[in-house]
């Protein structure tokens, strides 16, 4: 055995007793240990009925990742890990295991033996900027990016880590391209053009029909007001975020990032158990393995090596539940758990802290209901009975396949809160109602964050909440700030060059 294998294989072994505790798991920025990881960290996961005009027999799945990105943060930017699993799944059978886990695995390479030169005193010299010229198409890509990004997709059917089968491109190839993030304006002179080159048709096994795949940088498509929110909510009149003239009142603090995107979009029988069980549960993982060994002479290819088991360090399904129900001591151990493992977290859901502090810090304006708090159980653990429950208790996005989508144009930013009644019963003929929204999976247009600060305080309790308020953070998020076809999320911002127009109201 070589002495990197020796070295990799001792690192292992001594991890194992580490793993199924906190010491080795995640969750999102905001747990402790995914701000070491960024690579891997779990921003937004989408799972929705497409609404792009004529695909509407399929499904989107979008799992976000690497958050915070700069779009002046060169010169490496954001590839992602090729030492790390991507992975979304997908319960189809109510038992909150998965039954398909689609596996993206990443490697970059330098283009060329030793990278792009310059000759520098009659010797070819390495450059150390990723790019040497305009990108406009292959053949300037082959001459001019430094860095060629490609990735492989698999699917296993049998749990996460059974055998898994090749997702394949047209032709048949099972290596897929990623395009390098937007460098800026004379890099890429067209980022958006150059970016749709790398929207897959692909074929997965034991599924009818085609559907589609892209993996590349995006805008940020998250929405909230985050200094305020994390500063014991600091606005001078609480009375305003009561006030639905106030949701797009503010700028979002997070319009000057990108992130990178995974995105599928798949035939919904590809995704379903059987026409007569259209509710499936979805969630975004990442992982790493057990064990690191810094490579004392590290290269560009082997900077370290890598051993031992697969560990989950971060999962995102339904959105802001680490954040802001999970409490902090408990914020890595969520994130390495599975969703069937889930009970160990009820108390954070029946007797929620955030609505306390609230009450607390809005000096009694809003006024947290009473616990427990069963109606968050349905929100979050269970799906709405009626709506997409089905049958598990878990913590995942749940979306019933047979309601049809809602054409961008029509869909209501706060999702499916209008869909219940005064009694707070599921009315799917009332004013307003959008069954297609989040909590019915999610859209890149739901205000999730508002629906969920509303729900939070009480919405869902008989009055609990005066009829009609939307506790809401000032910024608006709804389906004009995105594309209304797929990839849906929009082009990356820039790191040089013209730059666009902020997100507003319209």
């Amino acid at each position: 055995m070589a002495r990197w294998q020796r070295m990799v294989a001792a690192a292992a072994l001594g991890a194992l007793p580490l793993v199924g505790g906190s010491a080795l798991a995640s969750s999102h920025r905001e747990a402790p240990f995914i701000t070491e990881l960024p690579k891997v960290d779990s921003t937004d996961f989408y799972m929705f009925r497409s609404y792009e005009e004529g695909r509407e027999g399929y499904v989107t799945l979008i799992a976000n990742y690497q958050p915070f990105q700069d779009a002046y943060g060169g010169p490496n930017y954001f590839v992602m890990d090729p030492d790390a699993l991507y992975e979304i799944h997908i319960d189809n059978d109510g038992d909150a295991r998965e039954d398909l886990t689609f596996q993206f695995r990443f490697r970059n390479s330098i283009n060329g033996d030793n990278g792009l030169t310059v000759p520098v005193g009659g010797k070819d010299m390495n450059i150390a900027f990723p790019a040497l010229g305009p990108i406009t198409d292959d053949a300037s890509r082959a001459a001019n990016q430094h860095v060629i990004e490609t990735y492989t997709v698999k699917v296993a059917r049998e749990g996460r880590r059974s055998a898994a089968q090749d997702v394949t491109r047209t032709g048949g190839a099972t290596t897929f391209a990623k395009p390098f993030d937007n460098i800026g304006t004379k890099t890429f002179p067209n980022y958006e053009a150059y970016a749709n080159t790398f929207v897959h048709t692909v074929t997965v096994p034991g599924c009818e029909g085609t559907g589609k795949v892209f993996v590349g940088q995006r805008r940020e498509s998250f929405a909230v007001n985050v200094g305020v929110l994390f500063d014991l909510l600091n606005v001078p009149d609480f009375t305003a975020i009561l006030d639905p003239a106030n949701r797009g009142a503010f700028p979002n603090p997070l319009a000057d990032k990108n992130i990178t995107t995974i995105a599928m979009e798949l035939p919904i029988a590809c995704l379903t158990a059987s026409a007569d069980k259209p509710i499936i549960g979805g969630w975004q993982t990442a992982s790493l393995r057990q064990a690191r060994v810094l490579n004392p002479r590290a290269t560009y290819n082997v900077p370290a090596r890598e051993g031992g088991a697969w560990t989950q360090v971060s999962r995102l399904g339904m959105p802001l539940v680490n954040e802001v129900i999970i409490g902090l001591k408990d914020k890595n151990r969520f994130n390495s758990s599975e969703p069937r493992e889930d009970a160990q977290f009820l108390d954070y859901v029946t007797n929620p802290t955030l609505p306390a502090l609230v009450q607390t810090l809005t000096a009694g304006a809003l006024t947290a209901p009473a616990t427990p708090r069963n109606d968050l159980v349905a929100a979050f653990l269970t799906g709405v009975p009626g709506v997409n429950a089905n049958g598990a208790t878990a913590e995942y996005q749940r979306l019933n396949t047979s309601v049809p989508p809602t054409p961008a144009a029509q869909q209501n930013s706060l999702g499916a809160v209008g869909c219940f009644n005064a009694a707070k019963q599921v009315d799917l003929t009332a004013k307003g109602c959008d069954p297609a929204g989040f909590p019915n999976g999610r859209r890149p247009g739901d205000d999730v964050t508002d629906i969920e600060l509303t729900v939070a305080m009480g919405y869902l309790v008989p009055g609990a909440l005066p009829a009609g308020v939307v506790v809401h953070d000032g910024v608006l998020q709804e389906a004009a700030q995105f594309d209304a076809s797929f990839p849906y999320l929009k082009a990356p911002l820039p790191g040089a060059g013209a730059t666009p127009a902020p997100q507003t109201r319209n």
